[in-house]
């Protein structure tokens, strides 16, 4: 059966562009890629990319990358933003999704990857698809993405300059530049985090559910919360995101305050500790979870508990 990588009706958490990136590579790394645009929308960057290798893909916060280059003219692991490999650029935003296709995409069973499709053989590409990456007996189709660009190194690095740190790499000095640029604002943190400048990666399930756990009103203003607390913050970010990463589901309840068996009519209650849980008790206090619109996106706390 085919497989496809897609978060539904939201934007994908970065852990899920990290998963992304790992199971591409295992398809397609290695291997001589033909790409095409049947949409004829990247026919251009497809061209670029299509009769070369593809190398290991990677991720940073919500954005995919994938370098190819000429077989044979390096075998080294290409570093990302390096200078030498084109560099395949997609951002999924909230309508883009990748298919895979073909009798090695069944490798993915259990993966956390919506599957569907026939995968006895490679099926012709829709007329929607932007980008096709066909190697051998599996094809991987790109549709709906924000962006899709093909890319030199100084182009990756222009982008990797747009963003903050990623928690799922967790790289040294990353924690203490999230602390810093949480304490320099005084927006409320439950907006900072979502600005993708100060953390690349985390969405609203992320946000709610780990300011839960670190016990931080999501209200509070960025430069009221004390450094400790956000180190806690951001150790809890890169633990969590990257524990849903090698299990492909996201689940951000502790497992303390797990439910057994879970409620009926409370079936978030098993995966999350507030997000999506408006009016019900809180698993560990009992006090009602409360939402509020954000800046545009619906904020979930319980008030018993961040403060």
């Amino acid at each position: 059966m085919g497989v496809e990588a897609h978060e539904g009706s939201r934007v994908p958490e970065g852990q899920a562009i990290h998963r992304l990136a790992r199971i591409a590579s295992g398809f397609l790394a290695g291997r001589v890629v033909a790409a095409s645009s049947p949409q004829g929308r990247f026919a251009e960057g497809a061209a670029r990319l299509d009769g070369l290798t593809a190398f290991r893909a990677q991720a940073w916060g919500k954005h995919f990358f994938m370098p190819f280059a000429e077989s044979g003219a390096s075998t080294a692991e290409p570093s990302l933003g390096d200078d030498g490999p084109a560099w395949l650029h997609v951002h999924l935003g909230l309508y883009g999704r990748w298919s895979f296709s073909g009798p090695r995409a069944t490798d993915v069973a259990g993966a956390g990857l919506r599957g569907g499709g026939n995968a006895a053989a490679v099926p012709e590409p829709g007329a929607t698809v932007r980008l096709r990456l066909e190697a051998e007996d599996l094809a991987a189709d790109l549709t709906g993405p924000a962006r899709c660009e093909a890319l030199n190194g100084q182009g990756v690095r222009a982008v990797l300059a747009r963003l903050g740190p990623d928690p799922v790499r967790n790289e040294p000095g990353d924690r203490e530049r999230f602390v810093a640029a949480i304490r320099s604002r005084r927006a409320a943190v439950g907006q900072l985090i979502l600005d993708q400048s100060i953390a690349a990666g985390p969405g609203n399930i992320y946000r709610a559910d780990c300011l839960f756990r670190t016990g931080i009103s999501p209200l509070t203003p960025g430069g009221e919360v004390s450094p400790e607390r956000l180190g806690a913050l951001w150790d809890d970010l890169a633990a969590t995101m990257a524990d849903d990463v090698d299990s492909g589901v996201i689940r951000t309840v502790p497992p303390d305050l797990r439910p057994e068996p879970v409620p009926e009519g409370d079936e978030e209650a098993g995966r999350f500790a507030v997000y999506h849980r408006t009016g019900r008790p809180c698993l560990r206090c009992g006090t009602i979870i409360v939402e509020k619109d954000l800046v545009g996106r619906r904020l979930f706390w319980c008030p018993g508990c961040q403060r």
